[in-house]
């Protein structure tokens, strides 16, 4: 019998779930969700740009592992690094047109999913829900 107090293991599933269901999607792109995540971050900064340190911070990941995924977004022609003409110690990171499309419709897709995701939700749930993730995300 299910207990249901184990909203860890519920959420975990759920996330599980998402993470395969986008990749899956992301494939044909020869795309990954971490990837993407740099590209999403880098779209969003006011001048398509970060820095390295920055993108490790705000993705919580290593600096090896930004640095990877970087190198493998420039492969792609997404992305592009260069080093700060006022600190060469600092590493760049800019959104290129592509990878700017590559986001474009990335973000269709995640909405579609997240459609999929709370379809059984009326709207008034979806704001509690919404509002009970942010809530127990902030307690962590």
């Amino acid at each position: 019998m299910e207990n249901p107090r184990d909203c860890g293991l519920l959420i975990k599933q759920i996330s599980d779930e998402l993470r395969k269901n986008a990749n899956n999607a992301l494939r044909p792109q020869d795309m990954t969700l971490a990837q993407l995540d740099v590209l999403v971050e880098l779209d969003r900064a006011p001048d398509g740009k970060r820095s390295l340190k920055e993108l490790e911070q705000i993705l919580h990941v290593a600096q090896s592992t930004a640095a990877g995924i970087i190198a493998r977004l420039e492969q792609k022609g997404f992305a592009e690094g260069f080093g700060d003409a006022g600190d060469r110690r600092v590493k760049l990171v800019r959104i290129t047109p592509a990878g700017i499309e590559c986001v474009r419709s990335a973000l269709h897709h995640r909405a579609e999913a997240e459609e999929r995701l709370l379809s059984d939700l009326t709207e008034t749930e979806r704001d509690i829900f919404y509002t009970l993730l942010k809530k127990v995300r902030a307690s962590l």
